[in-house]
């Protein structure tokens, strides 16, 4: 398993969350904040796709919404 983490501000997360689901050798996907605490952590699995991801997509919009500054972990299937 190979992790890879992404510096982005508030309204760049959702579109790199959207692209990164597209690749779908995504295993895990954590938001955190500045200061490093954990504010959201998505497992992703083979049959999440279509309308089960549209509530994991509305909580991180959210949660992009009120963040200046994420950090976007992203764990990835070999």
């Amino acid at each position: 398993m190979r992790t890879e983490e992404f510096k982005l501000d508030g309204g760049q997360v959702l579109d790199k969350v959207k692209a990164l689901i597209r690749e779908g050798n995504i295993r895990r996907i954590v938001l955190k904040n500045d200061e490093g605490h954990t504010l959201m952590e998505v497992p992703l699995t083979v049959g999440l796709i279509g309308a089960a991801l549209l509530p994991v997509l509305a909580a991180v919009g959210a949660l992009a919404a009120v963040a200046t500054r994420m950090t976007l972990v992203v764990e990835r299937i070999d």
